[in-house]
This record gives C-alpha cells, sequence and structure tokens, in this order.
C-alpha cells in the first residue's frame, strides 16, 4: 500500500510496481472504438512511451499496446496507485502550500471509488469524463503540487501536466484547459481519435476541473427543478402525490431517487446497468429492489392490504407516512419477483409482506412519498406506461425528463431498448455502425411513448442531457413548429424552468471543507442558513425570497439525508450577495479556528456565468447568441485575474464534446484577509458577468438585477439594452 509521500514522489520506476491489471468486482468505462490507422496506433503508443525513460520503454510497449487493442485507450493500468483513493485531510499531504494541498484532496475525492463512475480508467461521472487521460499523469501533477511554491502555476494541458512555470502570488496556483480542439475539428468521430492518441480529454464539467462532489450536486439541482417544475406545470407548491418517471442511477442521475424523497413526490427511476443500481444501495440511496416490471406497475396502481402489519413487521411505526421503494426488474442475480430489504431493516422484504408495501396509485391519494425503481430499460417503462393509459384510460405519470448520458449516446451513454445490457456492450465494440442504429431507434420509441402520454396531463422536459437533440437527429417526433435552432416540442429546464434562475444570479455555489471532519461542514451548514436569513430579513425580492426559502430547507434536509458523498461539501443555489456573504463568513470562522482548516469554494460549470451551452445553459438566449462562448471564455479569464486559486476552461460537458463551452474555478479560504478580497472580488465579477449578458440578450429579470446590481457598486457599470418598442419599424425598414 503507499502513501502520500510515495504519492508524490514521482512515477514509480524503479522498480517498477507490479502491473495488476483491471481490477475486478468494480465497475469499467465502456471499450472505446477510435479506428485508428496502423500509423495512428503507433502513434499512440509513442505518446504514452514519451512519459518513460528508454530503459523500461521494451517491457511496457506491449501492454500499453494491448490496452489499446482491448479497449481503445492506453490508462496505464499498471501505474493505478494501490492506495485507498479519497480525499484525505488537507494536512496530510506533503505539500508547500496550503492551495497545491487543497488541489490535492480535490483531485483524490474526485477519483475515489465511492465517488467515482469508473475509477480505474480516471472517469468522474458522465460515462467520459475524465479526471486524467492516463496514471502517469496522476502521479506527475500530484509530484508537481508536492513540489509547487506559492510563485509557480501548474499548467495543465488535457490530463497533461505540462509543467510549473514562474508567475506571481497573486496568479492562480493551477490553470486547466481540457478538449480546447480547433472548431472544425471538433466532431465526436476525431474526439475518439484524439482521445486514443492521448492528446486531449474530455473532461466534463467539474470531472476535469477537480470540483466533483459526488452525487450531492445533482440531488440539489434536481430538487429544484422538480419544485420549480411542479410550481410551473402543476401549479403546485405541495408535490405529495404527484409521480415524477426518469431515468438513471450513474454517477450524476443516481441523485435521483433521493431528490425525489426530498421534494416529497413518488419518483419512478429505470437504469440498465446493476453496477449502478448496486452502488446506490449500497450507499442507502436506495432502499429496495425488485425483479418484477409488473409487480412495479401494479404498485402503481393497487394497495395491497395489510399495511399497518407491513410497517410492525419492517419494524417501523404504524403511522410512518413515508415509503421510499427502489424497485428494478431484470437483475440477474436475483429471482423473479425478489426484493432486497432497505438499509438499516433487520430483514428482507422477500415473499407476502412485500406485497403490503404502499403503491403510488393509492399512495397518490394518501399522499405518501415513494422512490420507485426499475432495473430495466427506460423505453419499456415508458411504453408499458402507454399501455396502462391506453387499456384503462388512466394515466400513472404526472412529471417525467431523462438523465442518461445522451450527450454521449454511442459509447455507453444511452443503450438501445433491443438489447441487454451485456448485448449493448459487446455490439458497442464489435459493430458500432449497427448499434447506432439500435440507439437511434430506440430513441424515437421512447419519443413516441412520450408524446402519447404528453397528450393527457403529462408534463416532460430535457434534462439538459442532448436528449432532445439527439431524439432530434434520430429522426424523432420532437419538432415545434416555427421554432428556433434550440427549441423542440419539449423545453429544457433552463428554458421553462432553470432560466429565470440563472436570470437572477442564482446557481450551484459550493464549498469544500478540507479537514475531513462533518464538524466543519455542519458549522458552514450554519453560517450558510444563517447568511440567507439574514439577507430575508433584511428584505428581498419577493422571487429571490423564494430562492433563498428553497435553499434554507435545502440545507436543513440535507443533513437528515446524509448526502455527503467523499469530500466534506456542500452545495446550495445563491446570487451574488449570498456568495459573497457565505464566502466572508466561513473565512472568518477560519480565522477564528472555528473551522479547522482551509475550505474550497467552487461551483458546478453549470451556472449563470459559467457555461455557453444552446441546448442548455444558454437555452433561454434569444438574440441569436445562445452559440457564441464570449461568456464563459471571459469568465475563465476574468476569474484567474481577480484571484481564483485555480481556473479551467473545457469544450464539452452536459451536452456533449463540440455542443459547449464551459468553465470553473476553485478559490481557496484560509482565513486571511487576502482571502476575503479575493472572495469578493472573483465571486462578484464570476456572477455579474452572465446577469450582464442575459440582460444585454432581452431578459427582464437580468436587466433587473444587473441595475440593482449597479446602484450596490459604483464600479459596476454595464451597457443596457433598448427594446424596439414598436415592431412595425423593423417591418417597415425591411418592407415586409
Amino acid at each position: 500500500m503507499s502513501s502520500l509521500q510515495a504519492l508524490c514522489s514521482g512515477l514509480p520506476l524503479r522498480p517498477l510496481p507490479e502491473n495488476r491489471g483491471r481490477q475486478a468486482g468494480v465497475p469499467h468505462a465502456p471499450v472505446r472504438t477510435p479506428s485508428l490507422s496502423p500509423a495512428e496506433k503507433q502513434l499512440a503508443l509513442r505518446n504514452a512511451l514519451r512519459y518513460f525513460p528508454p530503459d523500461v520503454q521494451e517491457l511496457l510497449a506491449p501492454e500499453f499496446a494491448q490496452e489499446l487493442q482491448l479497449y481503445g485507450h492506453i490508462y496505464m493500468y499498471r501505474f493505478c496507485p494501490d492506495i485507498e483513493m479519497r480525499a484525505y485531510s488537507i494536512e496530510q499531504y506533503p505539500c508547500q502550500t496550503k492551495a497545491a494541498a487543497a488541489i490535492m484532496h480535490m483531485i483524490m475525492n474526485n477519483l475515489d471509488p465511492a465517488v467515482a463512475q469508473f475509477p480505474q480508467e480516471l472517469v468522474t461521472y458522465g460515462g467520459n469524463g475524465q479526471v486524467f487521460s492516463n496514471w502517469a499523469q496522476f502521479w506527475l501533477t500530484m509530484f508537481y503540487l508536492s513540489k509547487m511554491t506559492e510563485e509557480q502555476t501548474l499548467v495543465m494541458y488535457s490530463g497533461h501536466p505540462l509543467g510549473l512555470f514562474p508567475s506571481s502570488r497573486s496568479a492562480p496556483r493551477l490553470v486547466i484547459t481540457n478538449g480546447m480542439v480547433i472548431p472544425n475539428y471538433s466532431s465526436r468521430t476525431e474526439y475518439e481519435k484524439l482521445f486514443a492518441l492521448g492528446v486531449t480529454m474530455y473532461g466534463q464539467m467539474t470531472a476535469g476541473s477537480y470540483c466533483y462532489i459526488g452525487p450531492q450536486g445533482i440531488i440539489h439541482g434536481t430538487v429544484l427543478t422538480v419544485l420549480n417544475a411542479a410550481r410551473r406545470y402543476l401549479g403546485i407548491e405541495d408535490l405529495a402525490g404527484k409521480v415524477f418517471v426518469t431515468s438513471g442511477l450513474g454517477g450524476m442521475s443516481g441523485a435521483q431517487a433521493k431528490a425525489a424523497v426530498i421534494v416529497g413526490c413518488i419518483g419512478v427511476i429505470a437504469e440498465v446497468d446493476k453496477a449502478a443500481l448496486e452502488k446506490r444501495y449500497k450507499q442507502g440511496w436506495l432502499m429496495e429492489v425488485t425483479d418484477s416490471l409488473d409487480r412495479c406497475i401494479q404498485r402503481l396502481r393497487v394497495l395491497q392490504l395489510g399495511l399497518q402489519q407491513a410497517l410492525g413487521w419492517a419494524g417501523l411505526p404504524a403511522a410512518l407516512g413515508l415509503c421510499v421503494l427502489s424497485c428494478f426488474v431484470n437483475l440477474a442475480p436475483l429471482g423473479e419477483g425478489t426484493c432486497l430489504a432497505p438499509s438499516g431493516f433487520s430483514r428482507p422484504l422477500l415473499g407476502a409482506p412485500i406485497l403490503l408495501l404502499c403503491p403510488s396509485r393509492e399512495a397518490r391519494k394518501k399522499k405518501e412519498v415513494l422512490s420507485l425503481g426499475y432495473h430495466g430499460n427506460v423505453v419499456t417503462l415508458w411504453e408499458r406506461l402507454v399501455h396502462e393509459l391506453d387499456t384503462t384510460g388512466e394515466c400513472l405519470v404526472d412529471l417525467g425528463s431523462d438523465q442518461t448520458s445522451c450527450h454521449n449516446p454511442f459509447n455507453g451513454g444511452y443503450y438501445p431498448v433491443q438489447l441487454s445490457f451485456t448485448e449493448a456492450q459487446n455490439l458497442m465494440a464489435s459493430n458500432p455502425a449497427v448499434f447506432k442504429d439500435l440507439v437511434q431507434e430506440s430513441l424515437r420509441r421512447q419519443v413516441s411513448a412520450i408524446n402519447r402520454l404528453a397528450e393527457e396531463k403529462f408534463f416532460f422536459w430535457d434534462y439538459g442531457n442532448a436528449f432532445l437533440l439527439e431524439a432530434q437527429r434520430a429522426g424523432a417526433d420532437v419538432e415545434k413548429k416555427g421554432a428556433g435552432r434550440t427549441e423542440f416540442r419539449y423545453p429544457s429546464y433552463v428554458q421553462h424552468i432553470m432560466g429565470d434562475i440563472f436570470s437572477q444570479g442564482f446557481g450551484p455555489f459550493r464549498w469544500v471543507c478540507t479537514s475531513g471532519d462533518p464538524q466543519d461542514l455542519a458549522v458552514t451548514d450554519e453560517l450558510a442558513t444563517s447568511v440567507l436569513e439574514e439577507a430575508i430579513a433584511d428584505g428581498v425580492r419577493a422571487s429571490v425570497k423564494l430562492q433563498y426559502m428553497d435553499n434554507i430547507r435545502w440545507i436543513r434536509e440535507a443533513a437528515k439525508h446524509r448526502l455527503v458523498v467523499g469530500s466534506q461539501a456542500r452545495i446550495l443555489y445563491s446570487d451574488q450577495k449570498g456568495r459573497v456573504a457565505i464566502a466572508v463568513a466561513i473565512n472568518q470562522a477560519i480565522a477564528c479556528r472555528r473551522i479547522k482548516a482551509p475550505v474550497v469554494l467552487s461551483r458546478d460549470h453549470h451556472d449563470v456565468s459559467g457555461t455557453d451551452s444552446p441546448f442548455r445553459e444558454t437555452s433561454n438566449i434569444y438574440d441569436g447568441s445562445a452559440f457564441c462562448a464570449d461568456m464563459a471564455v471571459q469568465n475563465f479569464v476574468g476569474d484567474a485575474c481577480r484571484g481564483a486559486t485555480w481556473v479551467a476552461l473545457h469544450n464539452g460537458g452536459g451536452v456533449g464534446w463540440g455542443e459547449v463551452i464551459n468553465g470553473g474555478f476553485g478559490l481557496v479560504l484560509d482565513g486571511t484577509p487576502e482571502a476575503e478580497r479575493r472572495a469578493r472580488l472573483m465571486l462578484s465579477w464570476d456572477v455579474s458577468n452572465g446577469v450582464a449578458r442575459r440582460c444585454w440578450s432581452g431578459n427582464q429579470k437580468a436587466y433587473e438585477i444587473i441595475c440593482q446590481t449597479m446602484q450596490e457598486n459604483s464600479s459596476l457599470v454595464v451597457t443596457l439594452p433598448h427594446k424596439v418598442e414598436d415592431e412595425r419599424v423593423l417591418q417597415q425598414a425591411l418592407q415586409l
């Protein structure tokens, strides 16, 4: 077992570590199919060997060539460290600067097997969101960070540590770019080749910027999305008795079962990957599994007798009004109709007692909370719901979405309904063209079922995973007549649900307590709640107050639901004023030792200013600039100029390679006045940039917020748009 000291000593070469190959019993990334020519294969091998001196190249070359042949990429499994990969306390890292130790803490969290989707392939989430391209890059990065001073900056080129360069104390300690491919060559086909060559990588959003905090982030986003969807589509604040159907229990989508419970609805989630559901079950996020689709639908229809007996049998109070079920179909190791017990139960729910748990038709009347899972393809679930509608006249679903990794549909992000999970993986590697055809047929079937349900009082939205974009490319009926390029038959969640929240400056602000102590996190929760409550007491707009109240509720629920996976982290949606105030409060708590170690501030790239993505974050930009990336690039540069500890700029993320430019940051609070100065300056820019852009595009709420911000800060001067009051001026000028 390696130590942190050994991990920071550079590539282990003498002796070389044992080649243990792929580890059994952990999930692995799908086989990639880059279709390299013989010359390109030689280039990929040469590129991998340049990390190593000539005396070991002869030994390493055959195994690297085998990896390329078997898996479509050279991961360098031999160099996967023999250490418990997790976020250690910042004091344990052998570094010269707190900033470097904080970055190490974040990197190791992204690769923690409890956090990462495919840890041995260095994938954190999203099916292909890489932290590094290979393990040699990991070792070198840790070595450089351990040596870095306050007058050096580490430069990262798509996972590759280019080196330490002289800089100043005010400069970022780390600058990351991922996937910065010339636009004409930023295609999926070209990406597969470039990744296989080891010269670029897909960092998703917070995977390649070292800022992922586990599924807590997407839980919070899903909670807010479903709450606001209910307000917009159903006209309600209370989701009790309402049914939400979606898919995915993987790296990001795994949050959905927990989110359904927090908002108080009935959630039905489909998942094809046994490993993904087992991971969520072991974490306690899934309380029960079954392998019968009929039983899953039955629970959506008929309340069985003996609920009081079932609750008493399970050791629960008879009056309990919470029933969280997670039922999965086609789970190979389980027998037909078998269920596993909820976490913490002394006995599995097998045989007759399982029939006593409450299904959602009656649960809708009783307004109970359920999280129902279906292990099988989501298309079969949608088609079965259509069958129930057509045969009984009853629509069993109110809200729907999709969280498959549709940004990567032909390499494991979406599995076609015609094949089993294993069959799909085999065909994906052996015949990519046929696999693609089946995926597109499956997408057409899925949309057809959703369209039928939408004829009733059912509302569907795209969750920013490129589902509708890929469905359109597959020929599915998603067209919205007379609409622009970014609009479909169903809206994206930004267009209808979250877009106005972004326009008000609210977005996914987060922090990580590098001590690793849950007590430090509890202190930050208390501080953040206090800051938001004080802001409400001081008086804010009604729309802002609503968001603050949602987030106060979220913080309280987060602690209760044990949402921390990996590092001691928290996320909430806040505006500029809230972010700055929370940062200042945390920094002061560090200064007076109420918090024991530095805290890293960050955010999801999916934010007010961080991402230009015409089919997601900027899909509600209607002045024609949705396809322009000035905002994200300016944000990256502006954060670097204003005090960020590290900055990152990525091609891809969310909706896929070539579809988005996005950036993020890390800012280390260490209790010093300098840290507070940086936080005030950088966080203000990080929000105002995006609000100003959204204002210029014509968004009225953004206009109001940026005007208010200018009144509060005389140094901020933003160009404001003038409306065309009379549309006839345009028509007459163009002689229409």
